[in-house]
């Protein structure tokens, strides 16, 4: 079988190795006599394999003793809710920095529960940057402050935290970069993340929340999108995605095992996006469309300023096994993201593809400075 290498922004590429492991399991986990599917979560077997999910997370992103850490579903856009009926409860106020299309739903959707302020946004330039917040923009009475960590759409990441005022938790949602370089989960209050682009399959949403931010939300919070619910049942309050944990599981042990780590993982996410911004940077074709300063290692959002051969280029490089590298509807053009679980290999067949794309379309050939 001849594996394509898949550049979707999620649900993405899985390693191999993660794979072949849980067909190898698929019918018996361990001398269960049944599958991970199959088996009940309130099971011996199961609990092992849920104890065994956090501990890794915790020991690959030292997470400290004082946060808890929940399996639950929905995605991030059930965050964009959960956050703020559980944590708009001190004031009623939560400032928000826009840097794209969900940054700006958490924005909206939270903007039903409260009193949500842009504080500050780079949707003047289609999201291309990370705005500065200005002084005074962020209020020192809300509740806390949500930022997006890395932009799958327009391919801009924080290059640190920023800093909120005194005494205001910072919130994250980090689904498109969550184990791709180090974090301080200290630095937060709140992460979140779709597990479908660096965890596993789809299905599975992880939590990790300040043992102090948990406590009653807002009246009208339905059970099922409480907090205090879920850390007070360790994640099994009703039946969890039981298969999707375990496929997590199974990709923190190879970061740990086979990768060597998240300081290793940087290192090989750095190597893959230099190389394909190295090549951008110098084609008289191609063109990255985010900021340098603020590019994304995971997502690589790319035009060629010809609507009609974008359309080409996606097309031929599907036929050459380089597939799902067709932009996000919203803004078009072509993205390659380069989650974890991408080799070098893979992006190194990318830049050649685009080399020799390049070279057939000499006529296209336009991309000077504006």
């Amino acid at each position: 079988m001849a594996r394509v290498y898949n550049f979707s922004a999620g649900p993405s590429q899985m390693p191999a190795p993660v794979l072949q492991k849980a067909a190898d399991e698929l019918l018996e986990y361990g001398s269960s006599g049944q599958s991970v599917m199959e088996m009940s979560h309130r099971s011996r077997d199961f609990e092992e394999i849920l104890g065994q999910c956090e501990g890794l997370l915790r020991q690959l992103m030292g997470i400290p003793d004082r946060y808890k850490v929940l399996f639950l579903q929905g995605g991030g856009h059930t965050q964009f809710a959960m956050v703020p009926l559980n944590l708009m409860t001190r004031r009623g106020e939560a400032d928000f920095i826009i840097t794209g299309q969900w940054a700006k739903r958490a924005w909206q959707e939270a903007s039903k529960y409260g009193k949500a302020t842009a504080a500050a946004s780079s949707e003047d330039q289609t999201f291309r940057y990370i705005p500065d917040a200005a002084p005074g923009a962020l209020n020192p009475r809300a509740d806390y402050l949500h930022i997006c960590y890395n932009n799958t759409i327009f391919g801009t990441c924080f290059q640190a935290p920023p800093e909120p005022p005194q005494g205001v938790p910072l919130v994250a949602d980090i689904s498109s970069c969550i184990l791709s370089q180090p974090l301080d989960v200290s630095k937060f209050g709140l992460l979140y993340a779709g597990a479908q682009k660096n965890l596993g399959p789809a299905g599975v949403t992880i939590v990790i929340l300040r043992e102090d931010l948990i406590g009653p939300p807002q009246p009208r919070t339905p059970t099922m999108l409480t907090y205090q619910i879920h850390a007070d049942n360790g994640s099994l309050y009703n039946t969890p995605p039981c298969y999707a944990i375990y496929m997590v599981g199974l990709v923190l042990q190879w970061l740990r095992d086979e990768v060597g780590g998240v300081e290793a993982m940087a290192a090989r996410n750095r190597e893959k996006a230099a190389l394909l911004y190295n090549f951008l940077d110098q084609s008289r074709l191609f063109k990255g469309t985010a900021r340098a300063k603020d590019r994304s290692l995971m997502n690589v959002p790319f035009v060629t300023r010809d609507p009609a051969l974008d359309k080409r280029f996606v097309r031929e490089a599907e036929a050459a096994g380089l597939v799902n590298l067709q932009g996000h509807r919203v803004v078009g053009g072509m993205r390659a993201s380069l989650y974890n679980a991408m080799p070098l290999t893979g992006v190194q067949k990318l830049v050649d593809f685009m080399h020799a794309f390049e070279k057939a379309n000499p006529r296209a050939n336009t991309n000077e400075e504006e």
